[in-house]
């Protein structure tokens, strides 16, 4: 079968330039099921593991929501740790790439506090941080939430396996009611099956064992040695 082409969705001409800046024509199949219901604004689980294309599919989606003239947060992106929260808030300022005056802000436990509360008096379009630093900028009301319309947890099973429900759902009763969620997650036990009931509408399910056309176990074996410049090239290629 034939791969679906990026260019057969409804995206803006910004978005298909930086997508074919990063050599990006076809849609993997995690993409090719779950954007069409994310550019029409439902809700979505998607399951899949890393290396399918999620990460993508997301921002793109968010992206593709966006009213830039707005500066302020329009999509929150929660991810269990800092180090995926870096790699996702990157893949999706490459995504944006073409948009222009696009901010992202990135909360992570274990930077400053100050250059955060910082960037978020100067406005921002996007939020990607992890859940504790997300709940610790809404105590001390330097983070609005009223204006998201898009909320993704990436990794949603790793973040209930590390203790974070209590602060996620403090974080979900910050948002909006009405709003697109989006929840990705390698696995779907019970509890995340109990987590969309609760914070999505009619959720669209996608479920994609396929990590691109790699074997898993060579992917976790191998090192590659890339030069500094390189870098944010390839962890995009690995999201």
């Amino acid at each position: 079968m034939t791969p679906a082409l990026f260019s057969t969705l409804p995206l803006a001409p910004t978005q298909l330039e930086a997508l074919a800046g990063l050599g990006y024509s076809a849609m993997t199949p995690v993409q090719a099921q779950s954007l069409p219901a994310i550019l029409q604004r439902k809700d979505v689980i998607i399951q899949a593991k890393t290396g399918s294309g999620k990460t993508a599919a997301f921002g793109i989606g968010l992206l593709h929501h966006l009213n830039p003239r707005f500066f302020g947060v329009q999509a929150l992106v929660m991810c269990p740790t800092r180090e995926l929260a870096e790699q996702v808030g990157e893949a999706i300022r490459q995504l944006a790439s073409r948009m222009r005056n696009i901010k992202v802000v990135m909360l992570c436990g274990g930077k400053p506090f100050g250059p955060q509360r910082d960037s978020l008096e100067h406005g921002a379009h996007i939020v990607v941080g992890t859940p504790g630093r997300i709940q610790d900028h809404l105590q001390r009301q330097t983070l609005d939430l009223t204006g998201v319309a898009t909320f993704v947890l990436d990794e949603a099973d790793r973040m209930l396996d590390m203790g974070f429900a209590e602060v996620m759902a403090t974080i979900t009763a910050a948002l909006p009611k009405k709003r697109q969620t989006l929840l990705l997650s390698a696995t779907f036990p019970e509890d995340i099956k109990k987590m969309s009931r609760a914070i999505q509408r009619q959720p669209i399910e996608v479920k994609v064992d396929a990590v691109l056309t790699h074997d898993e176990t060579v992917l976790e074996q191998l090192f590659f040695e890339i030069q500094k410049h390189e870098r944010n090239t390839a962890l995009l290629a690995l999201f």
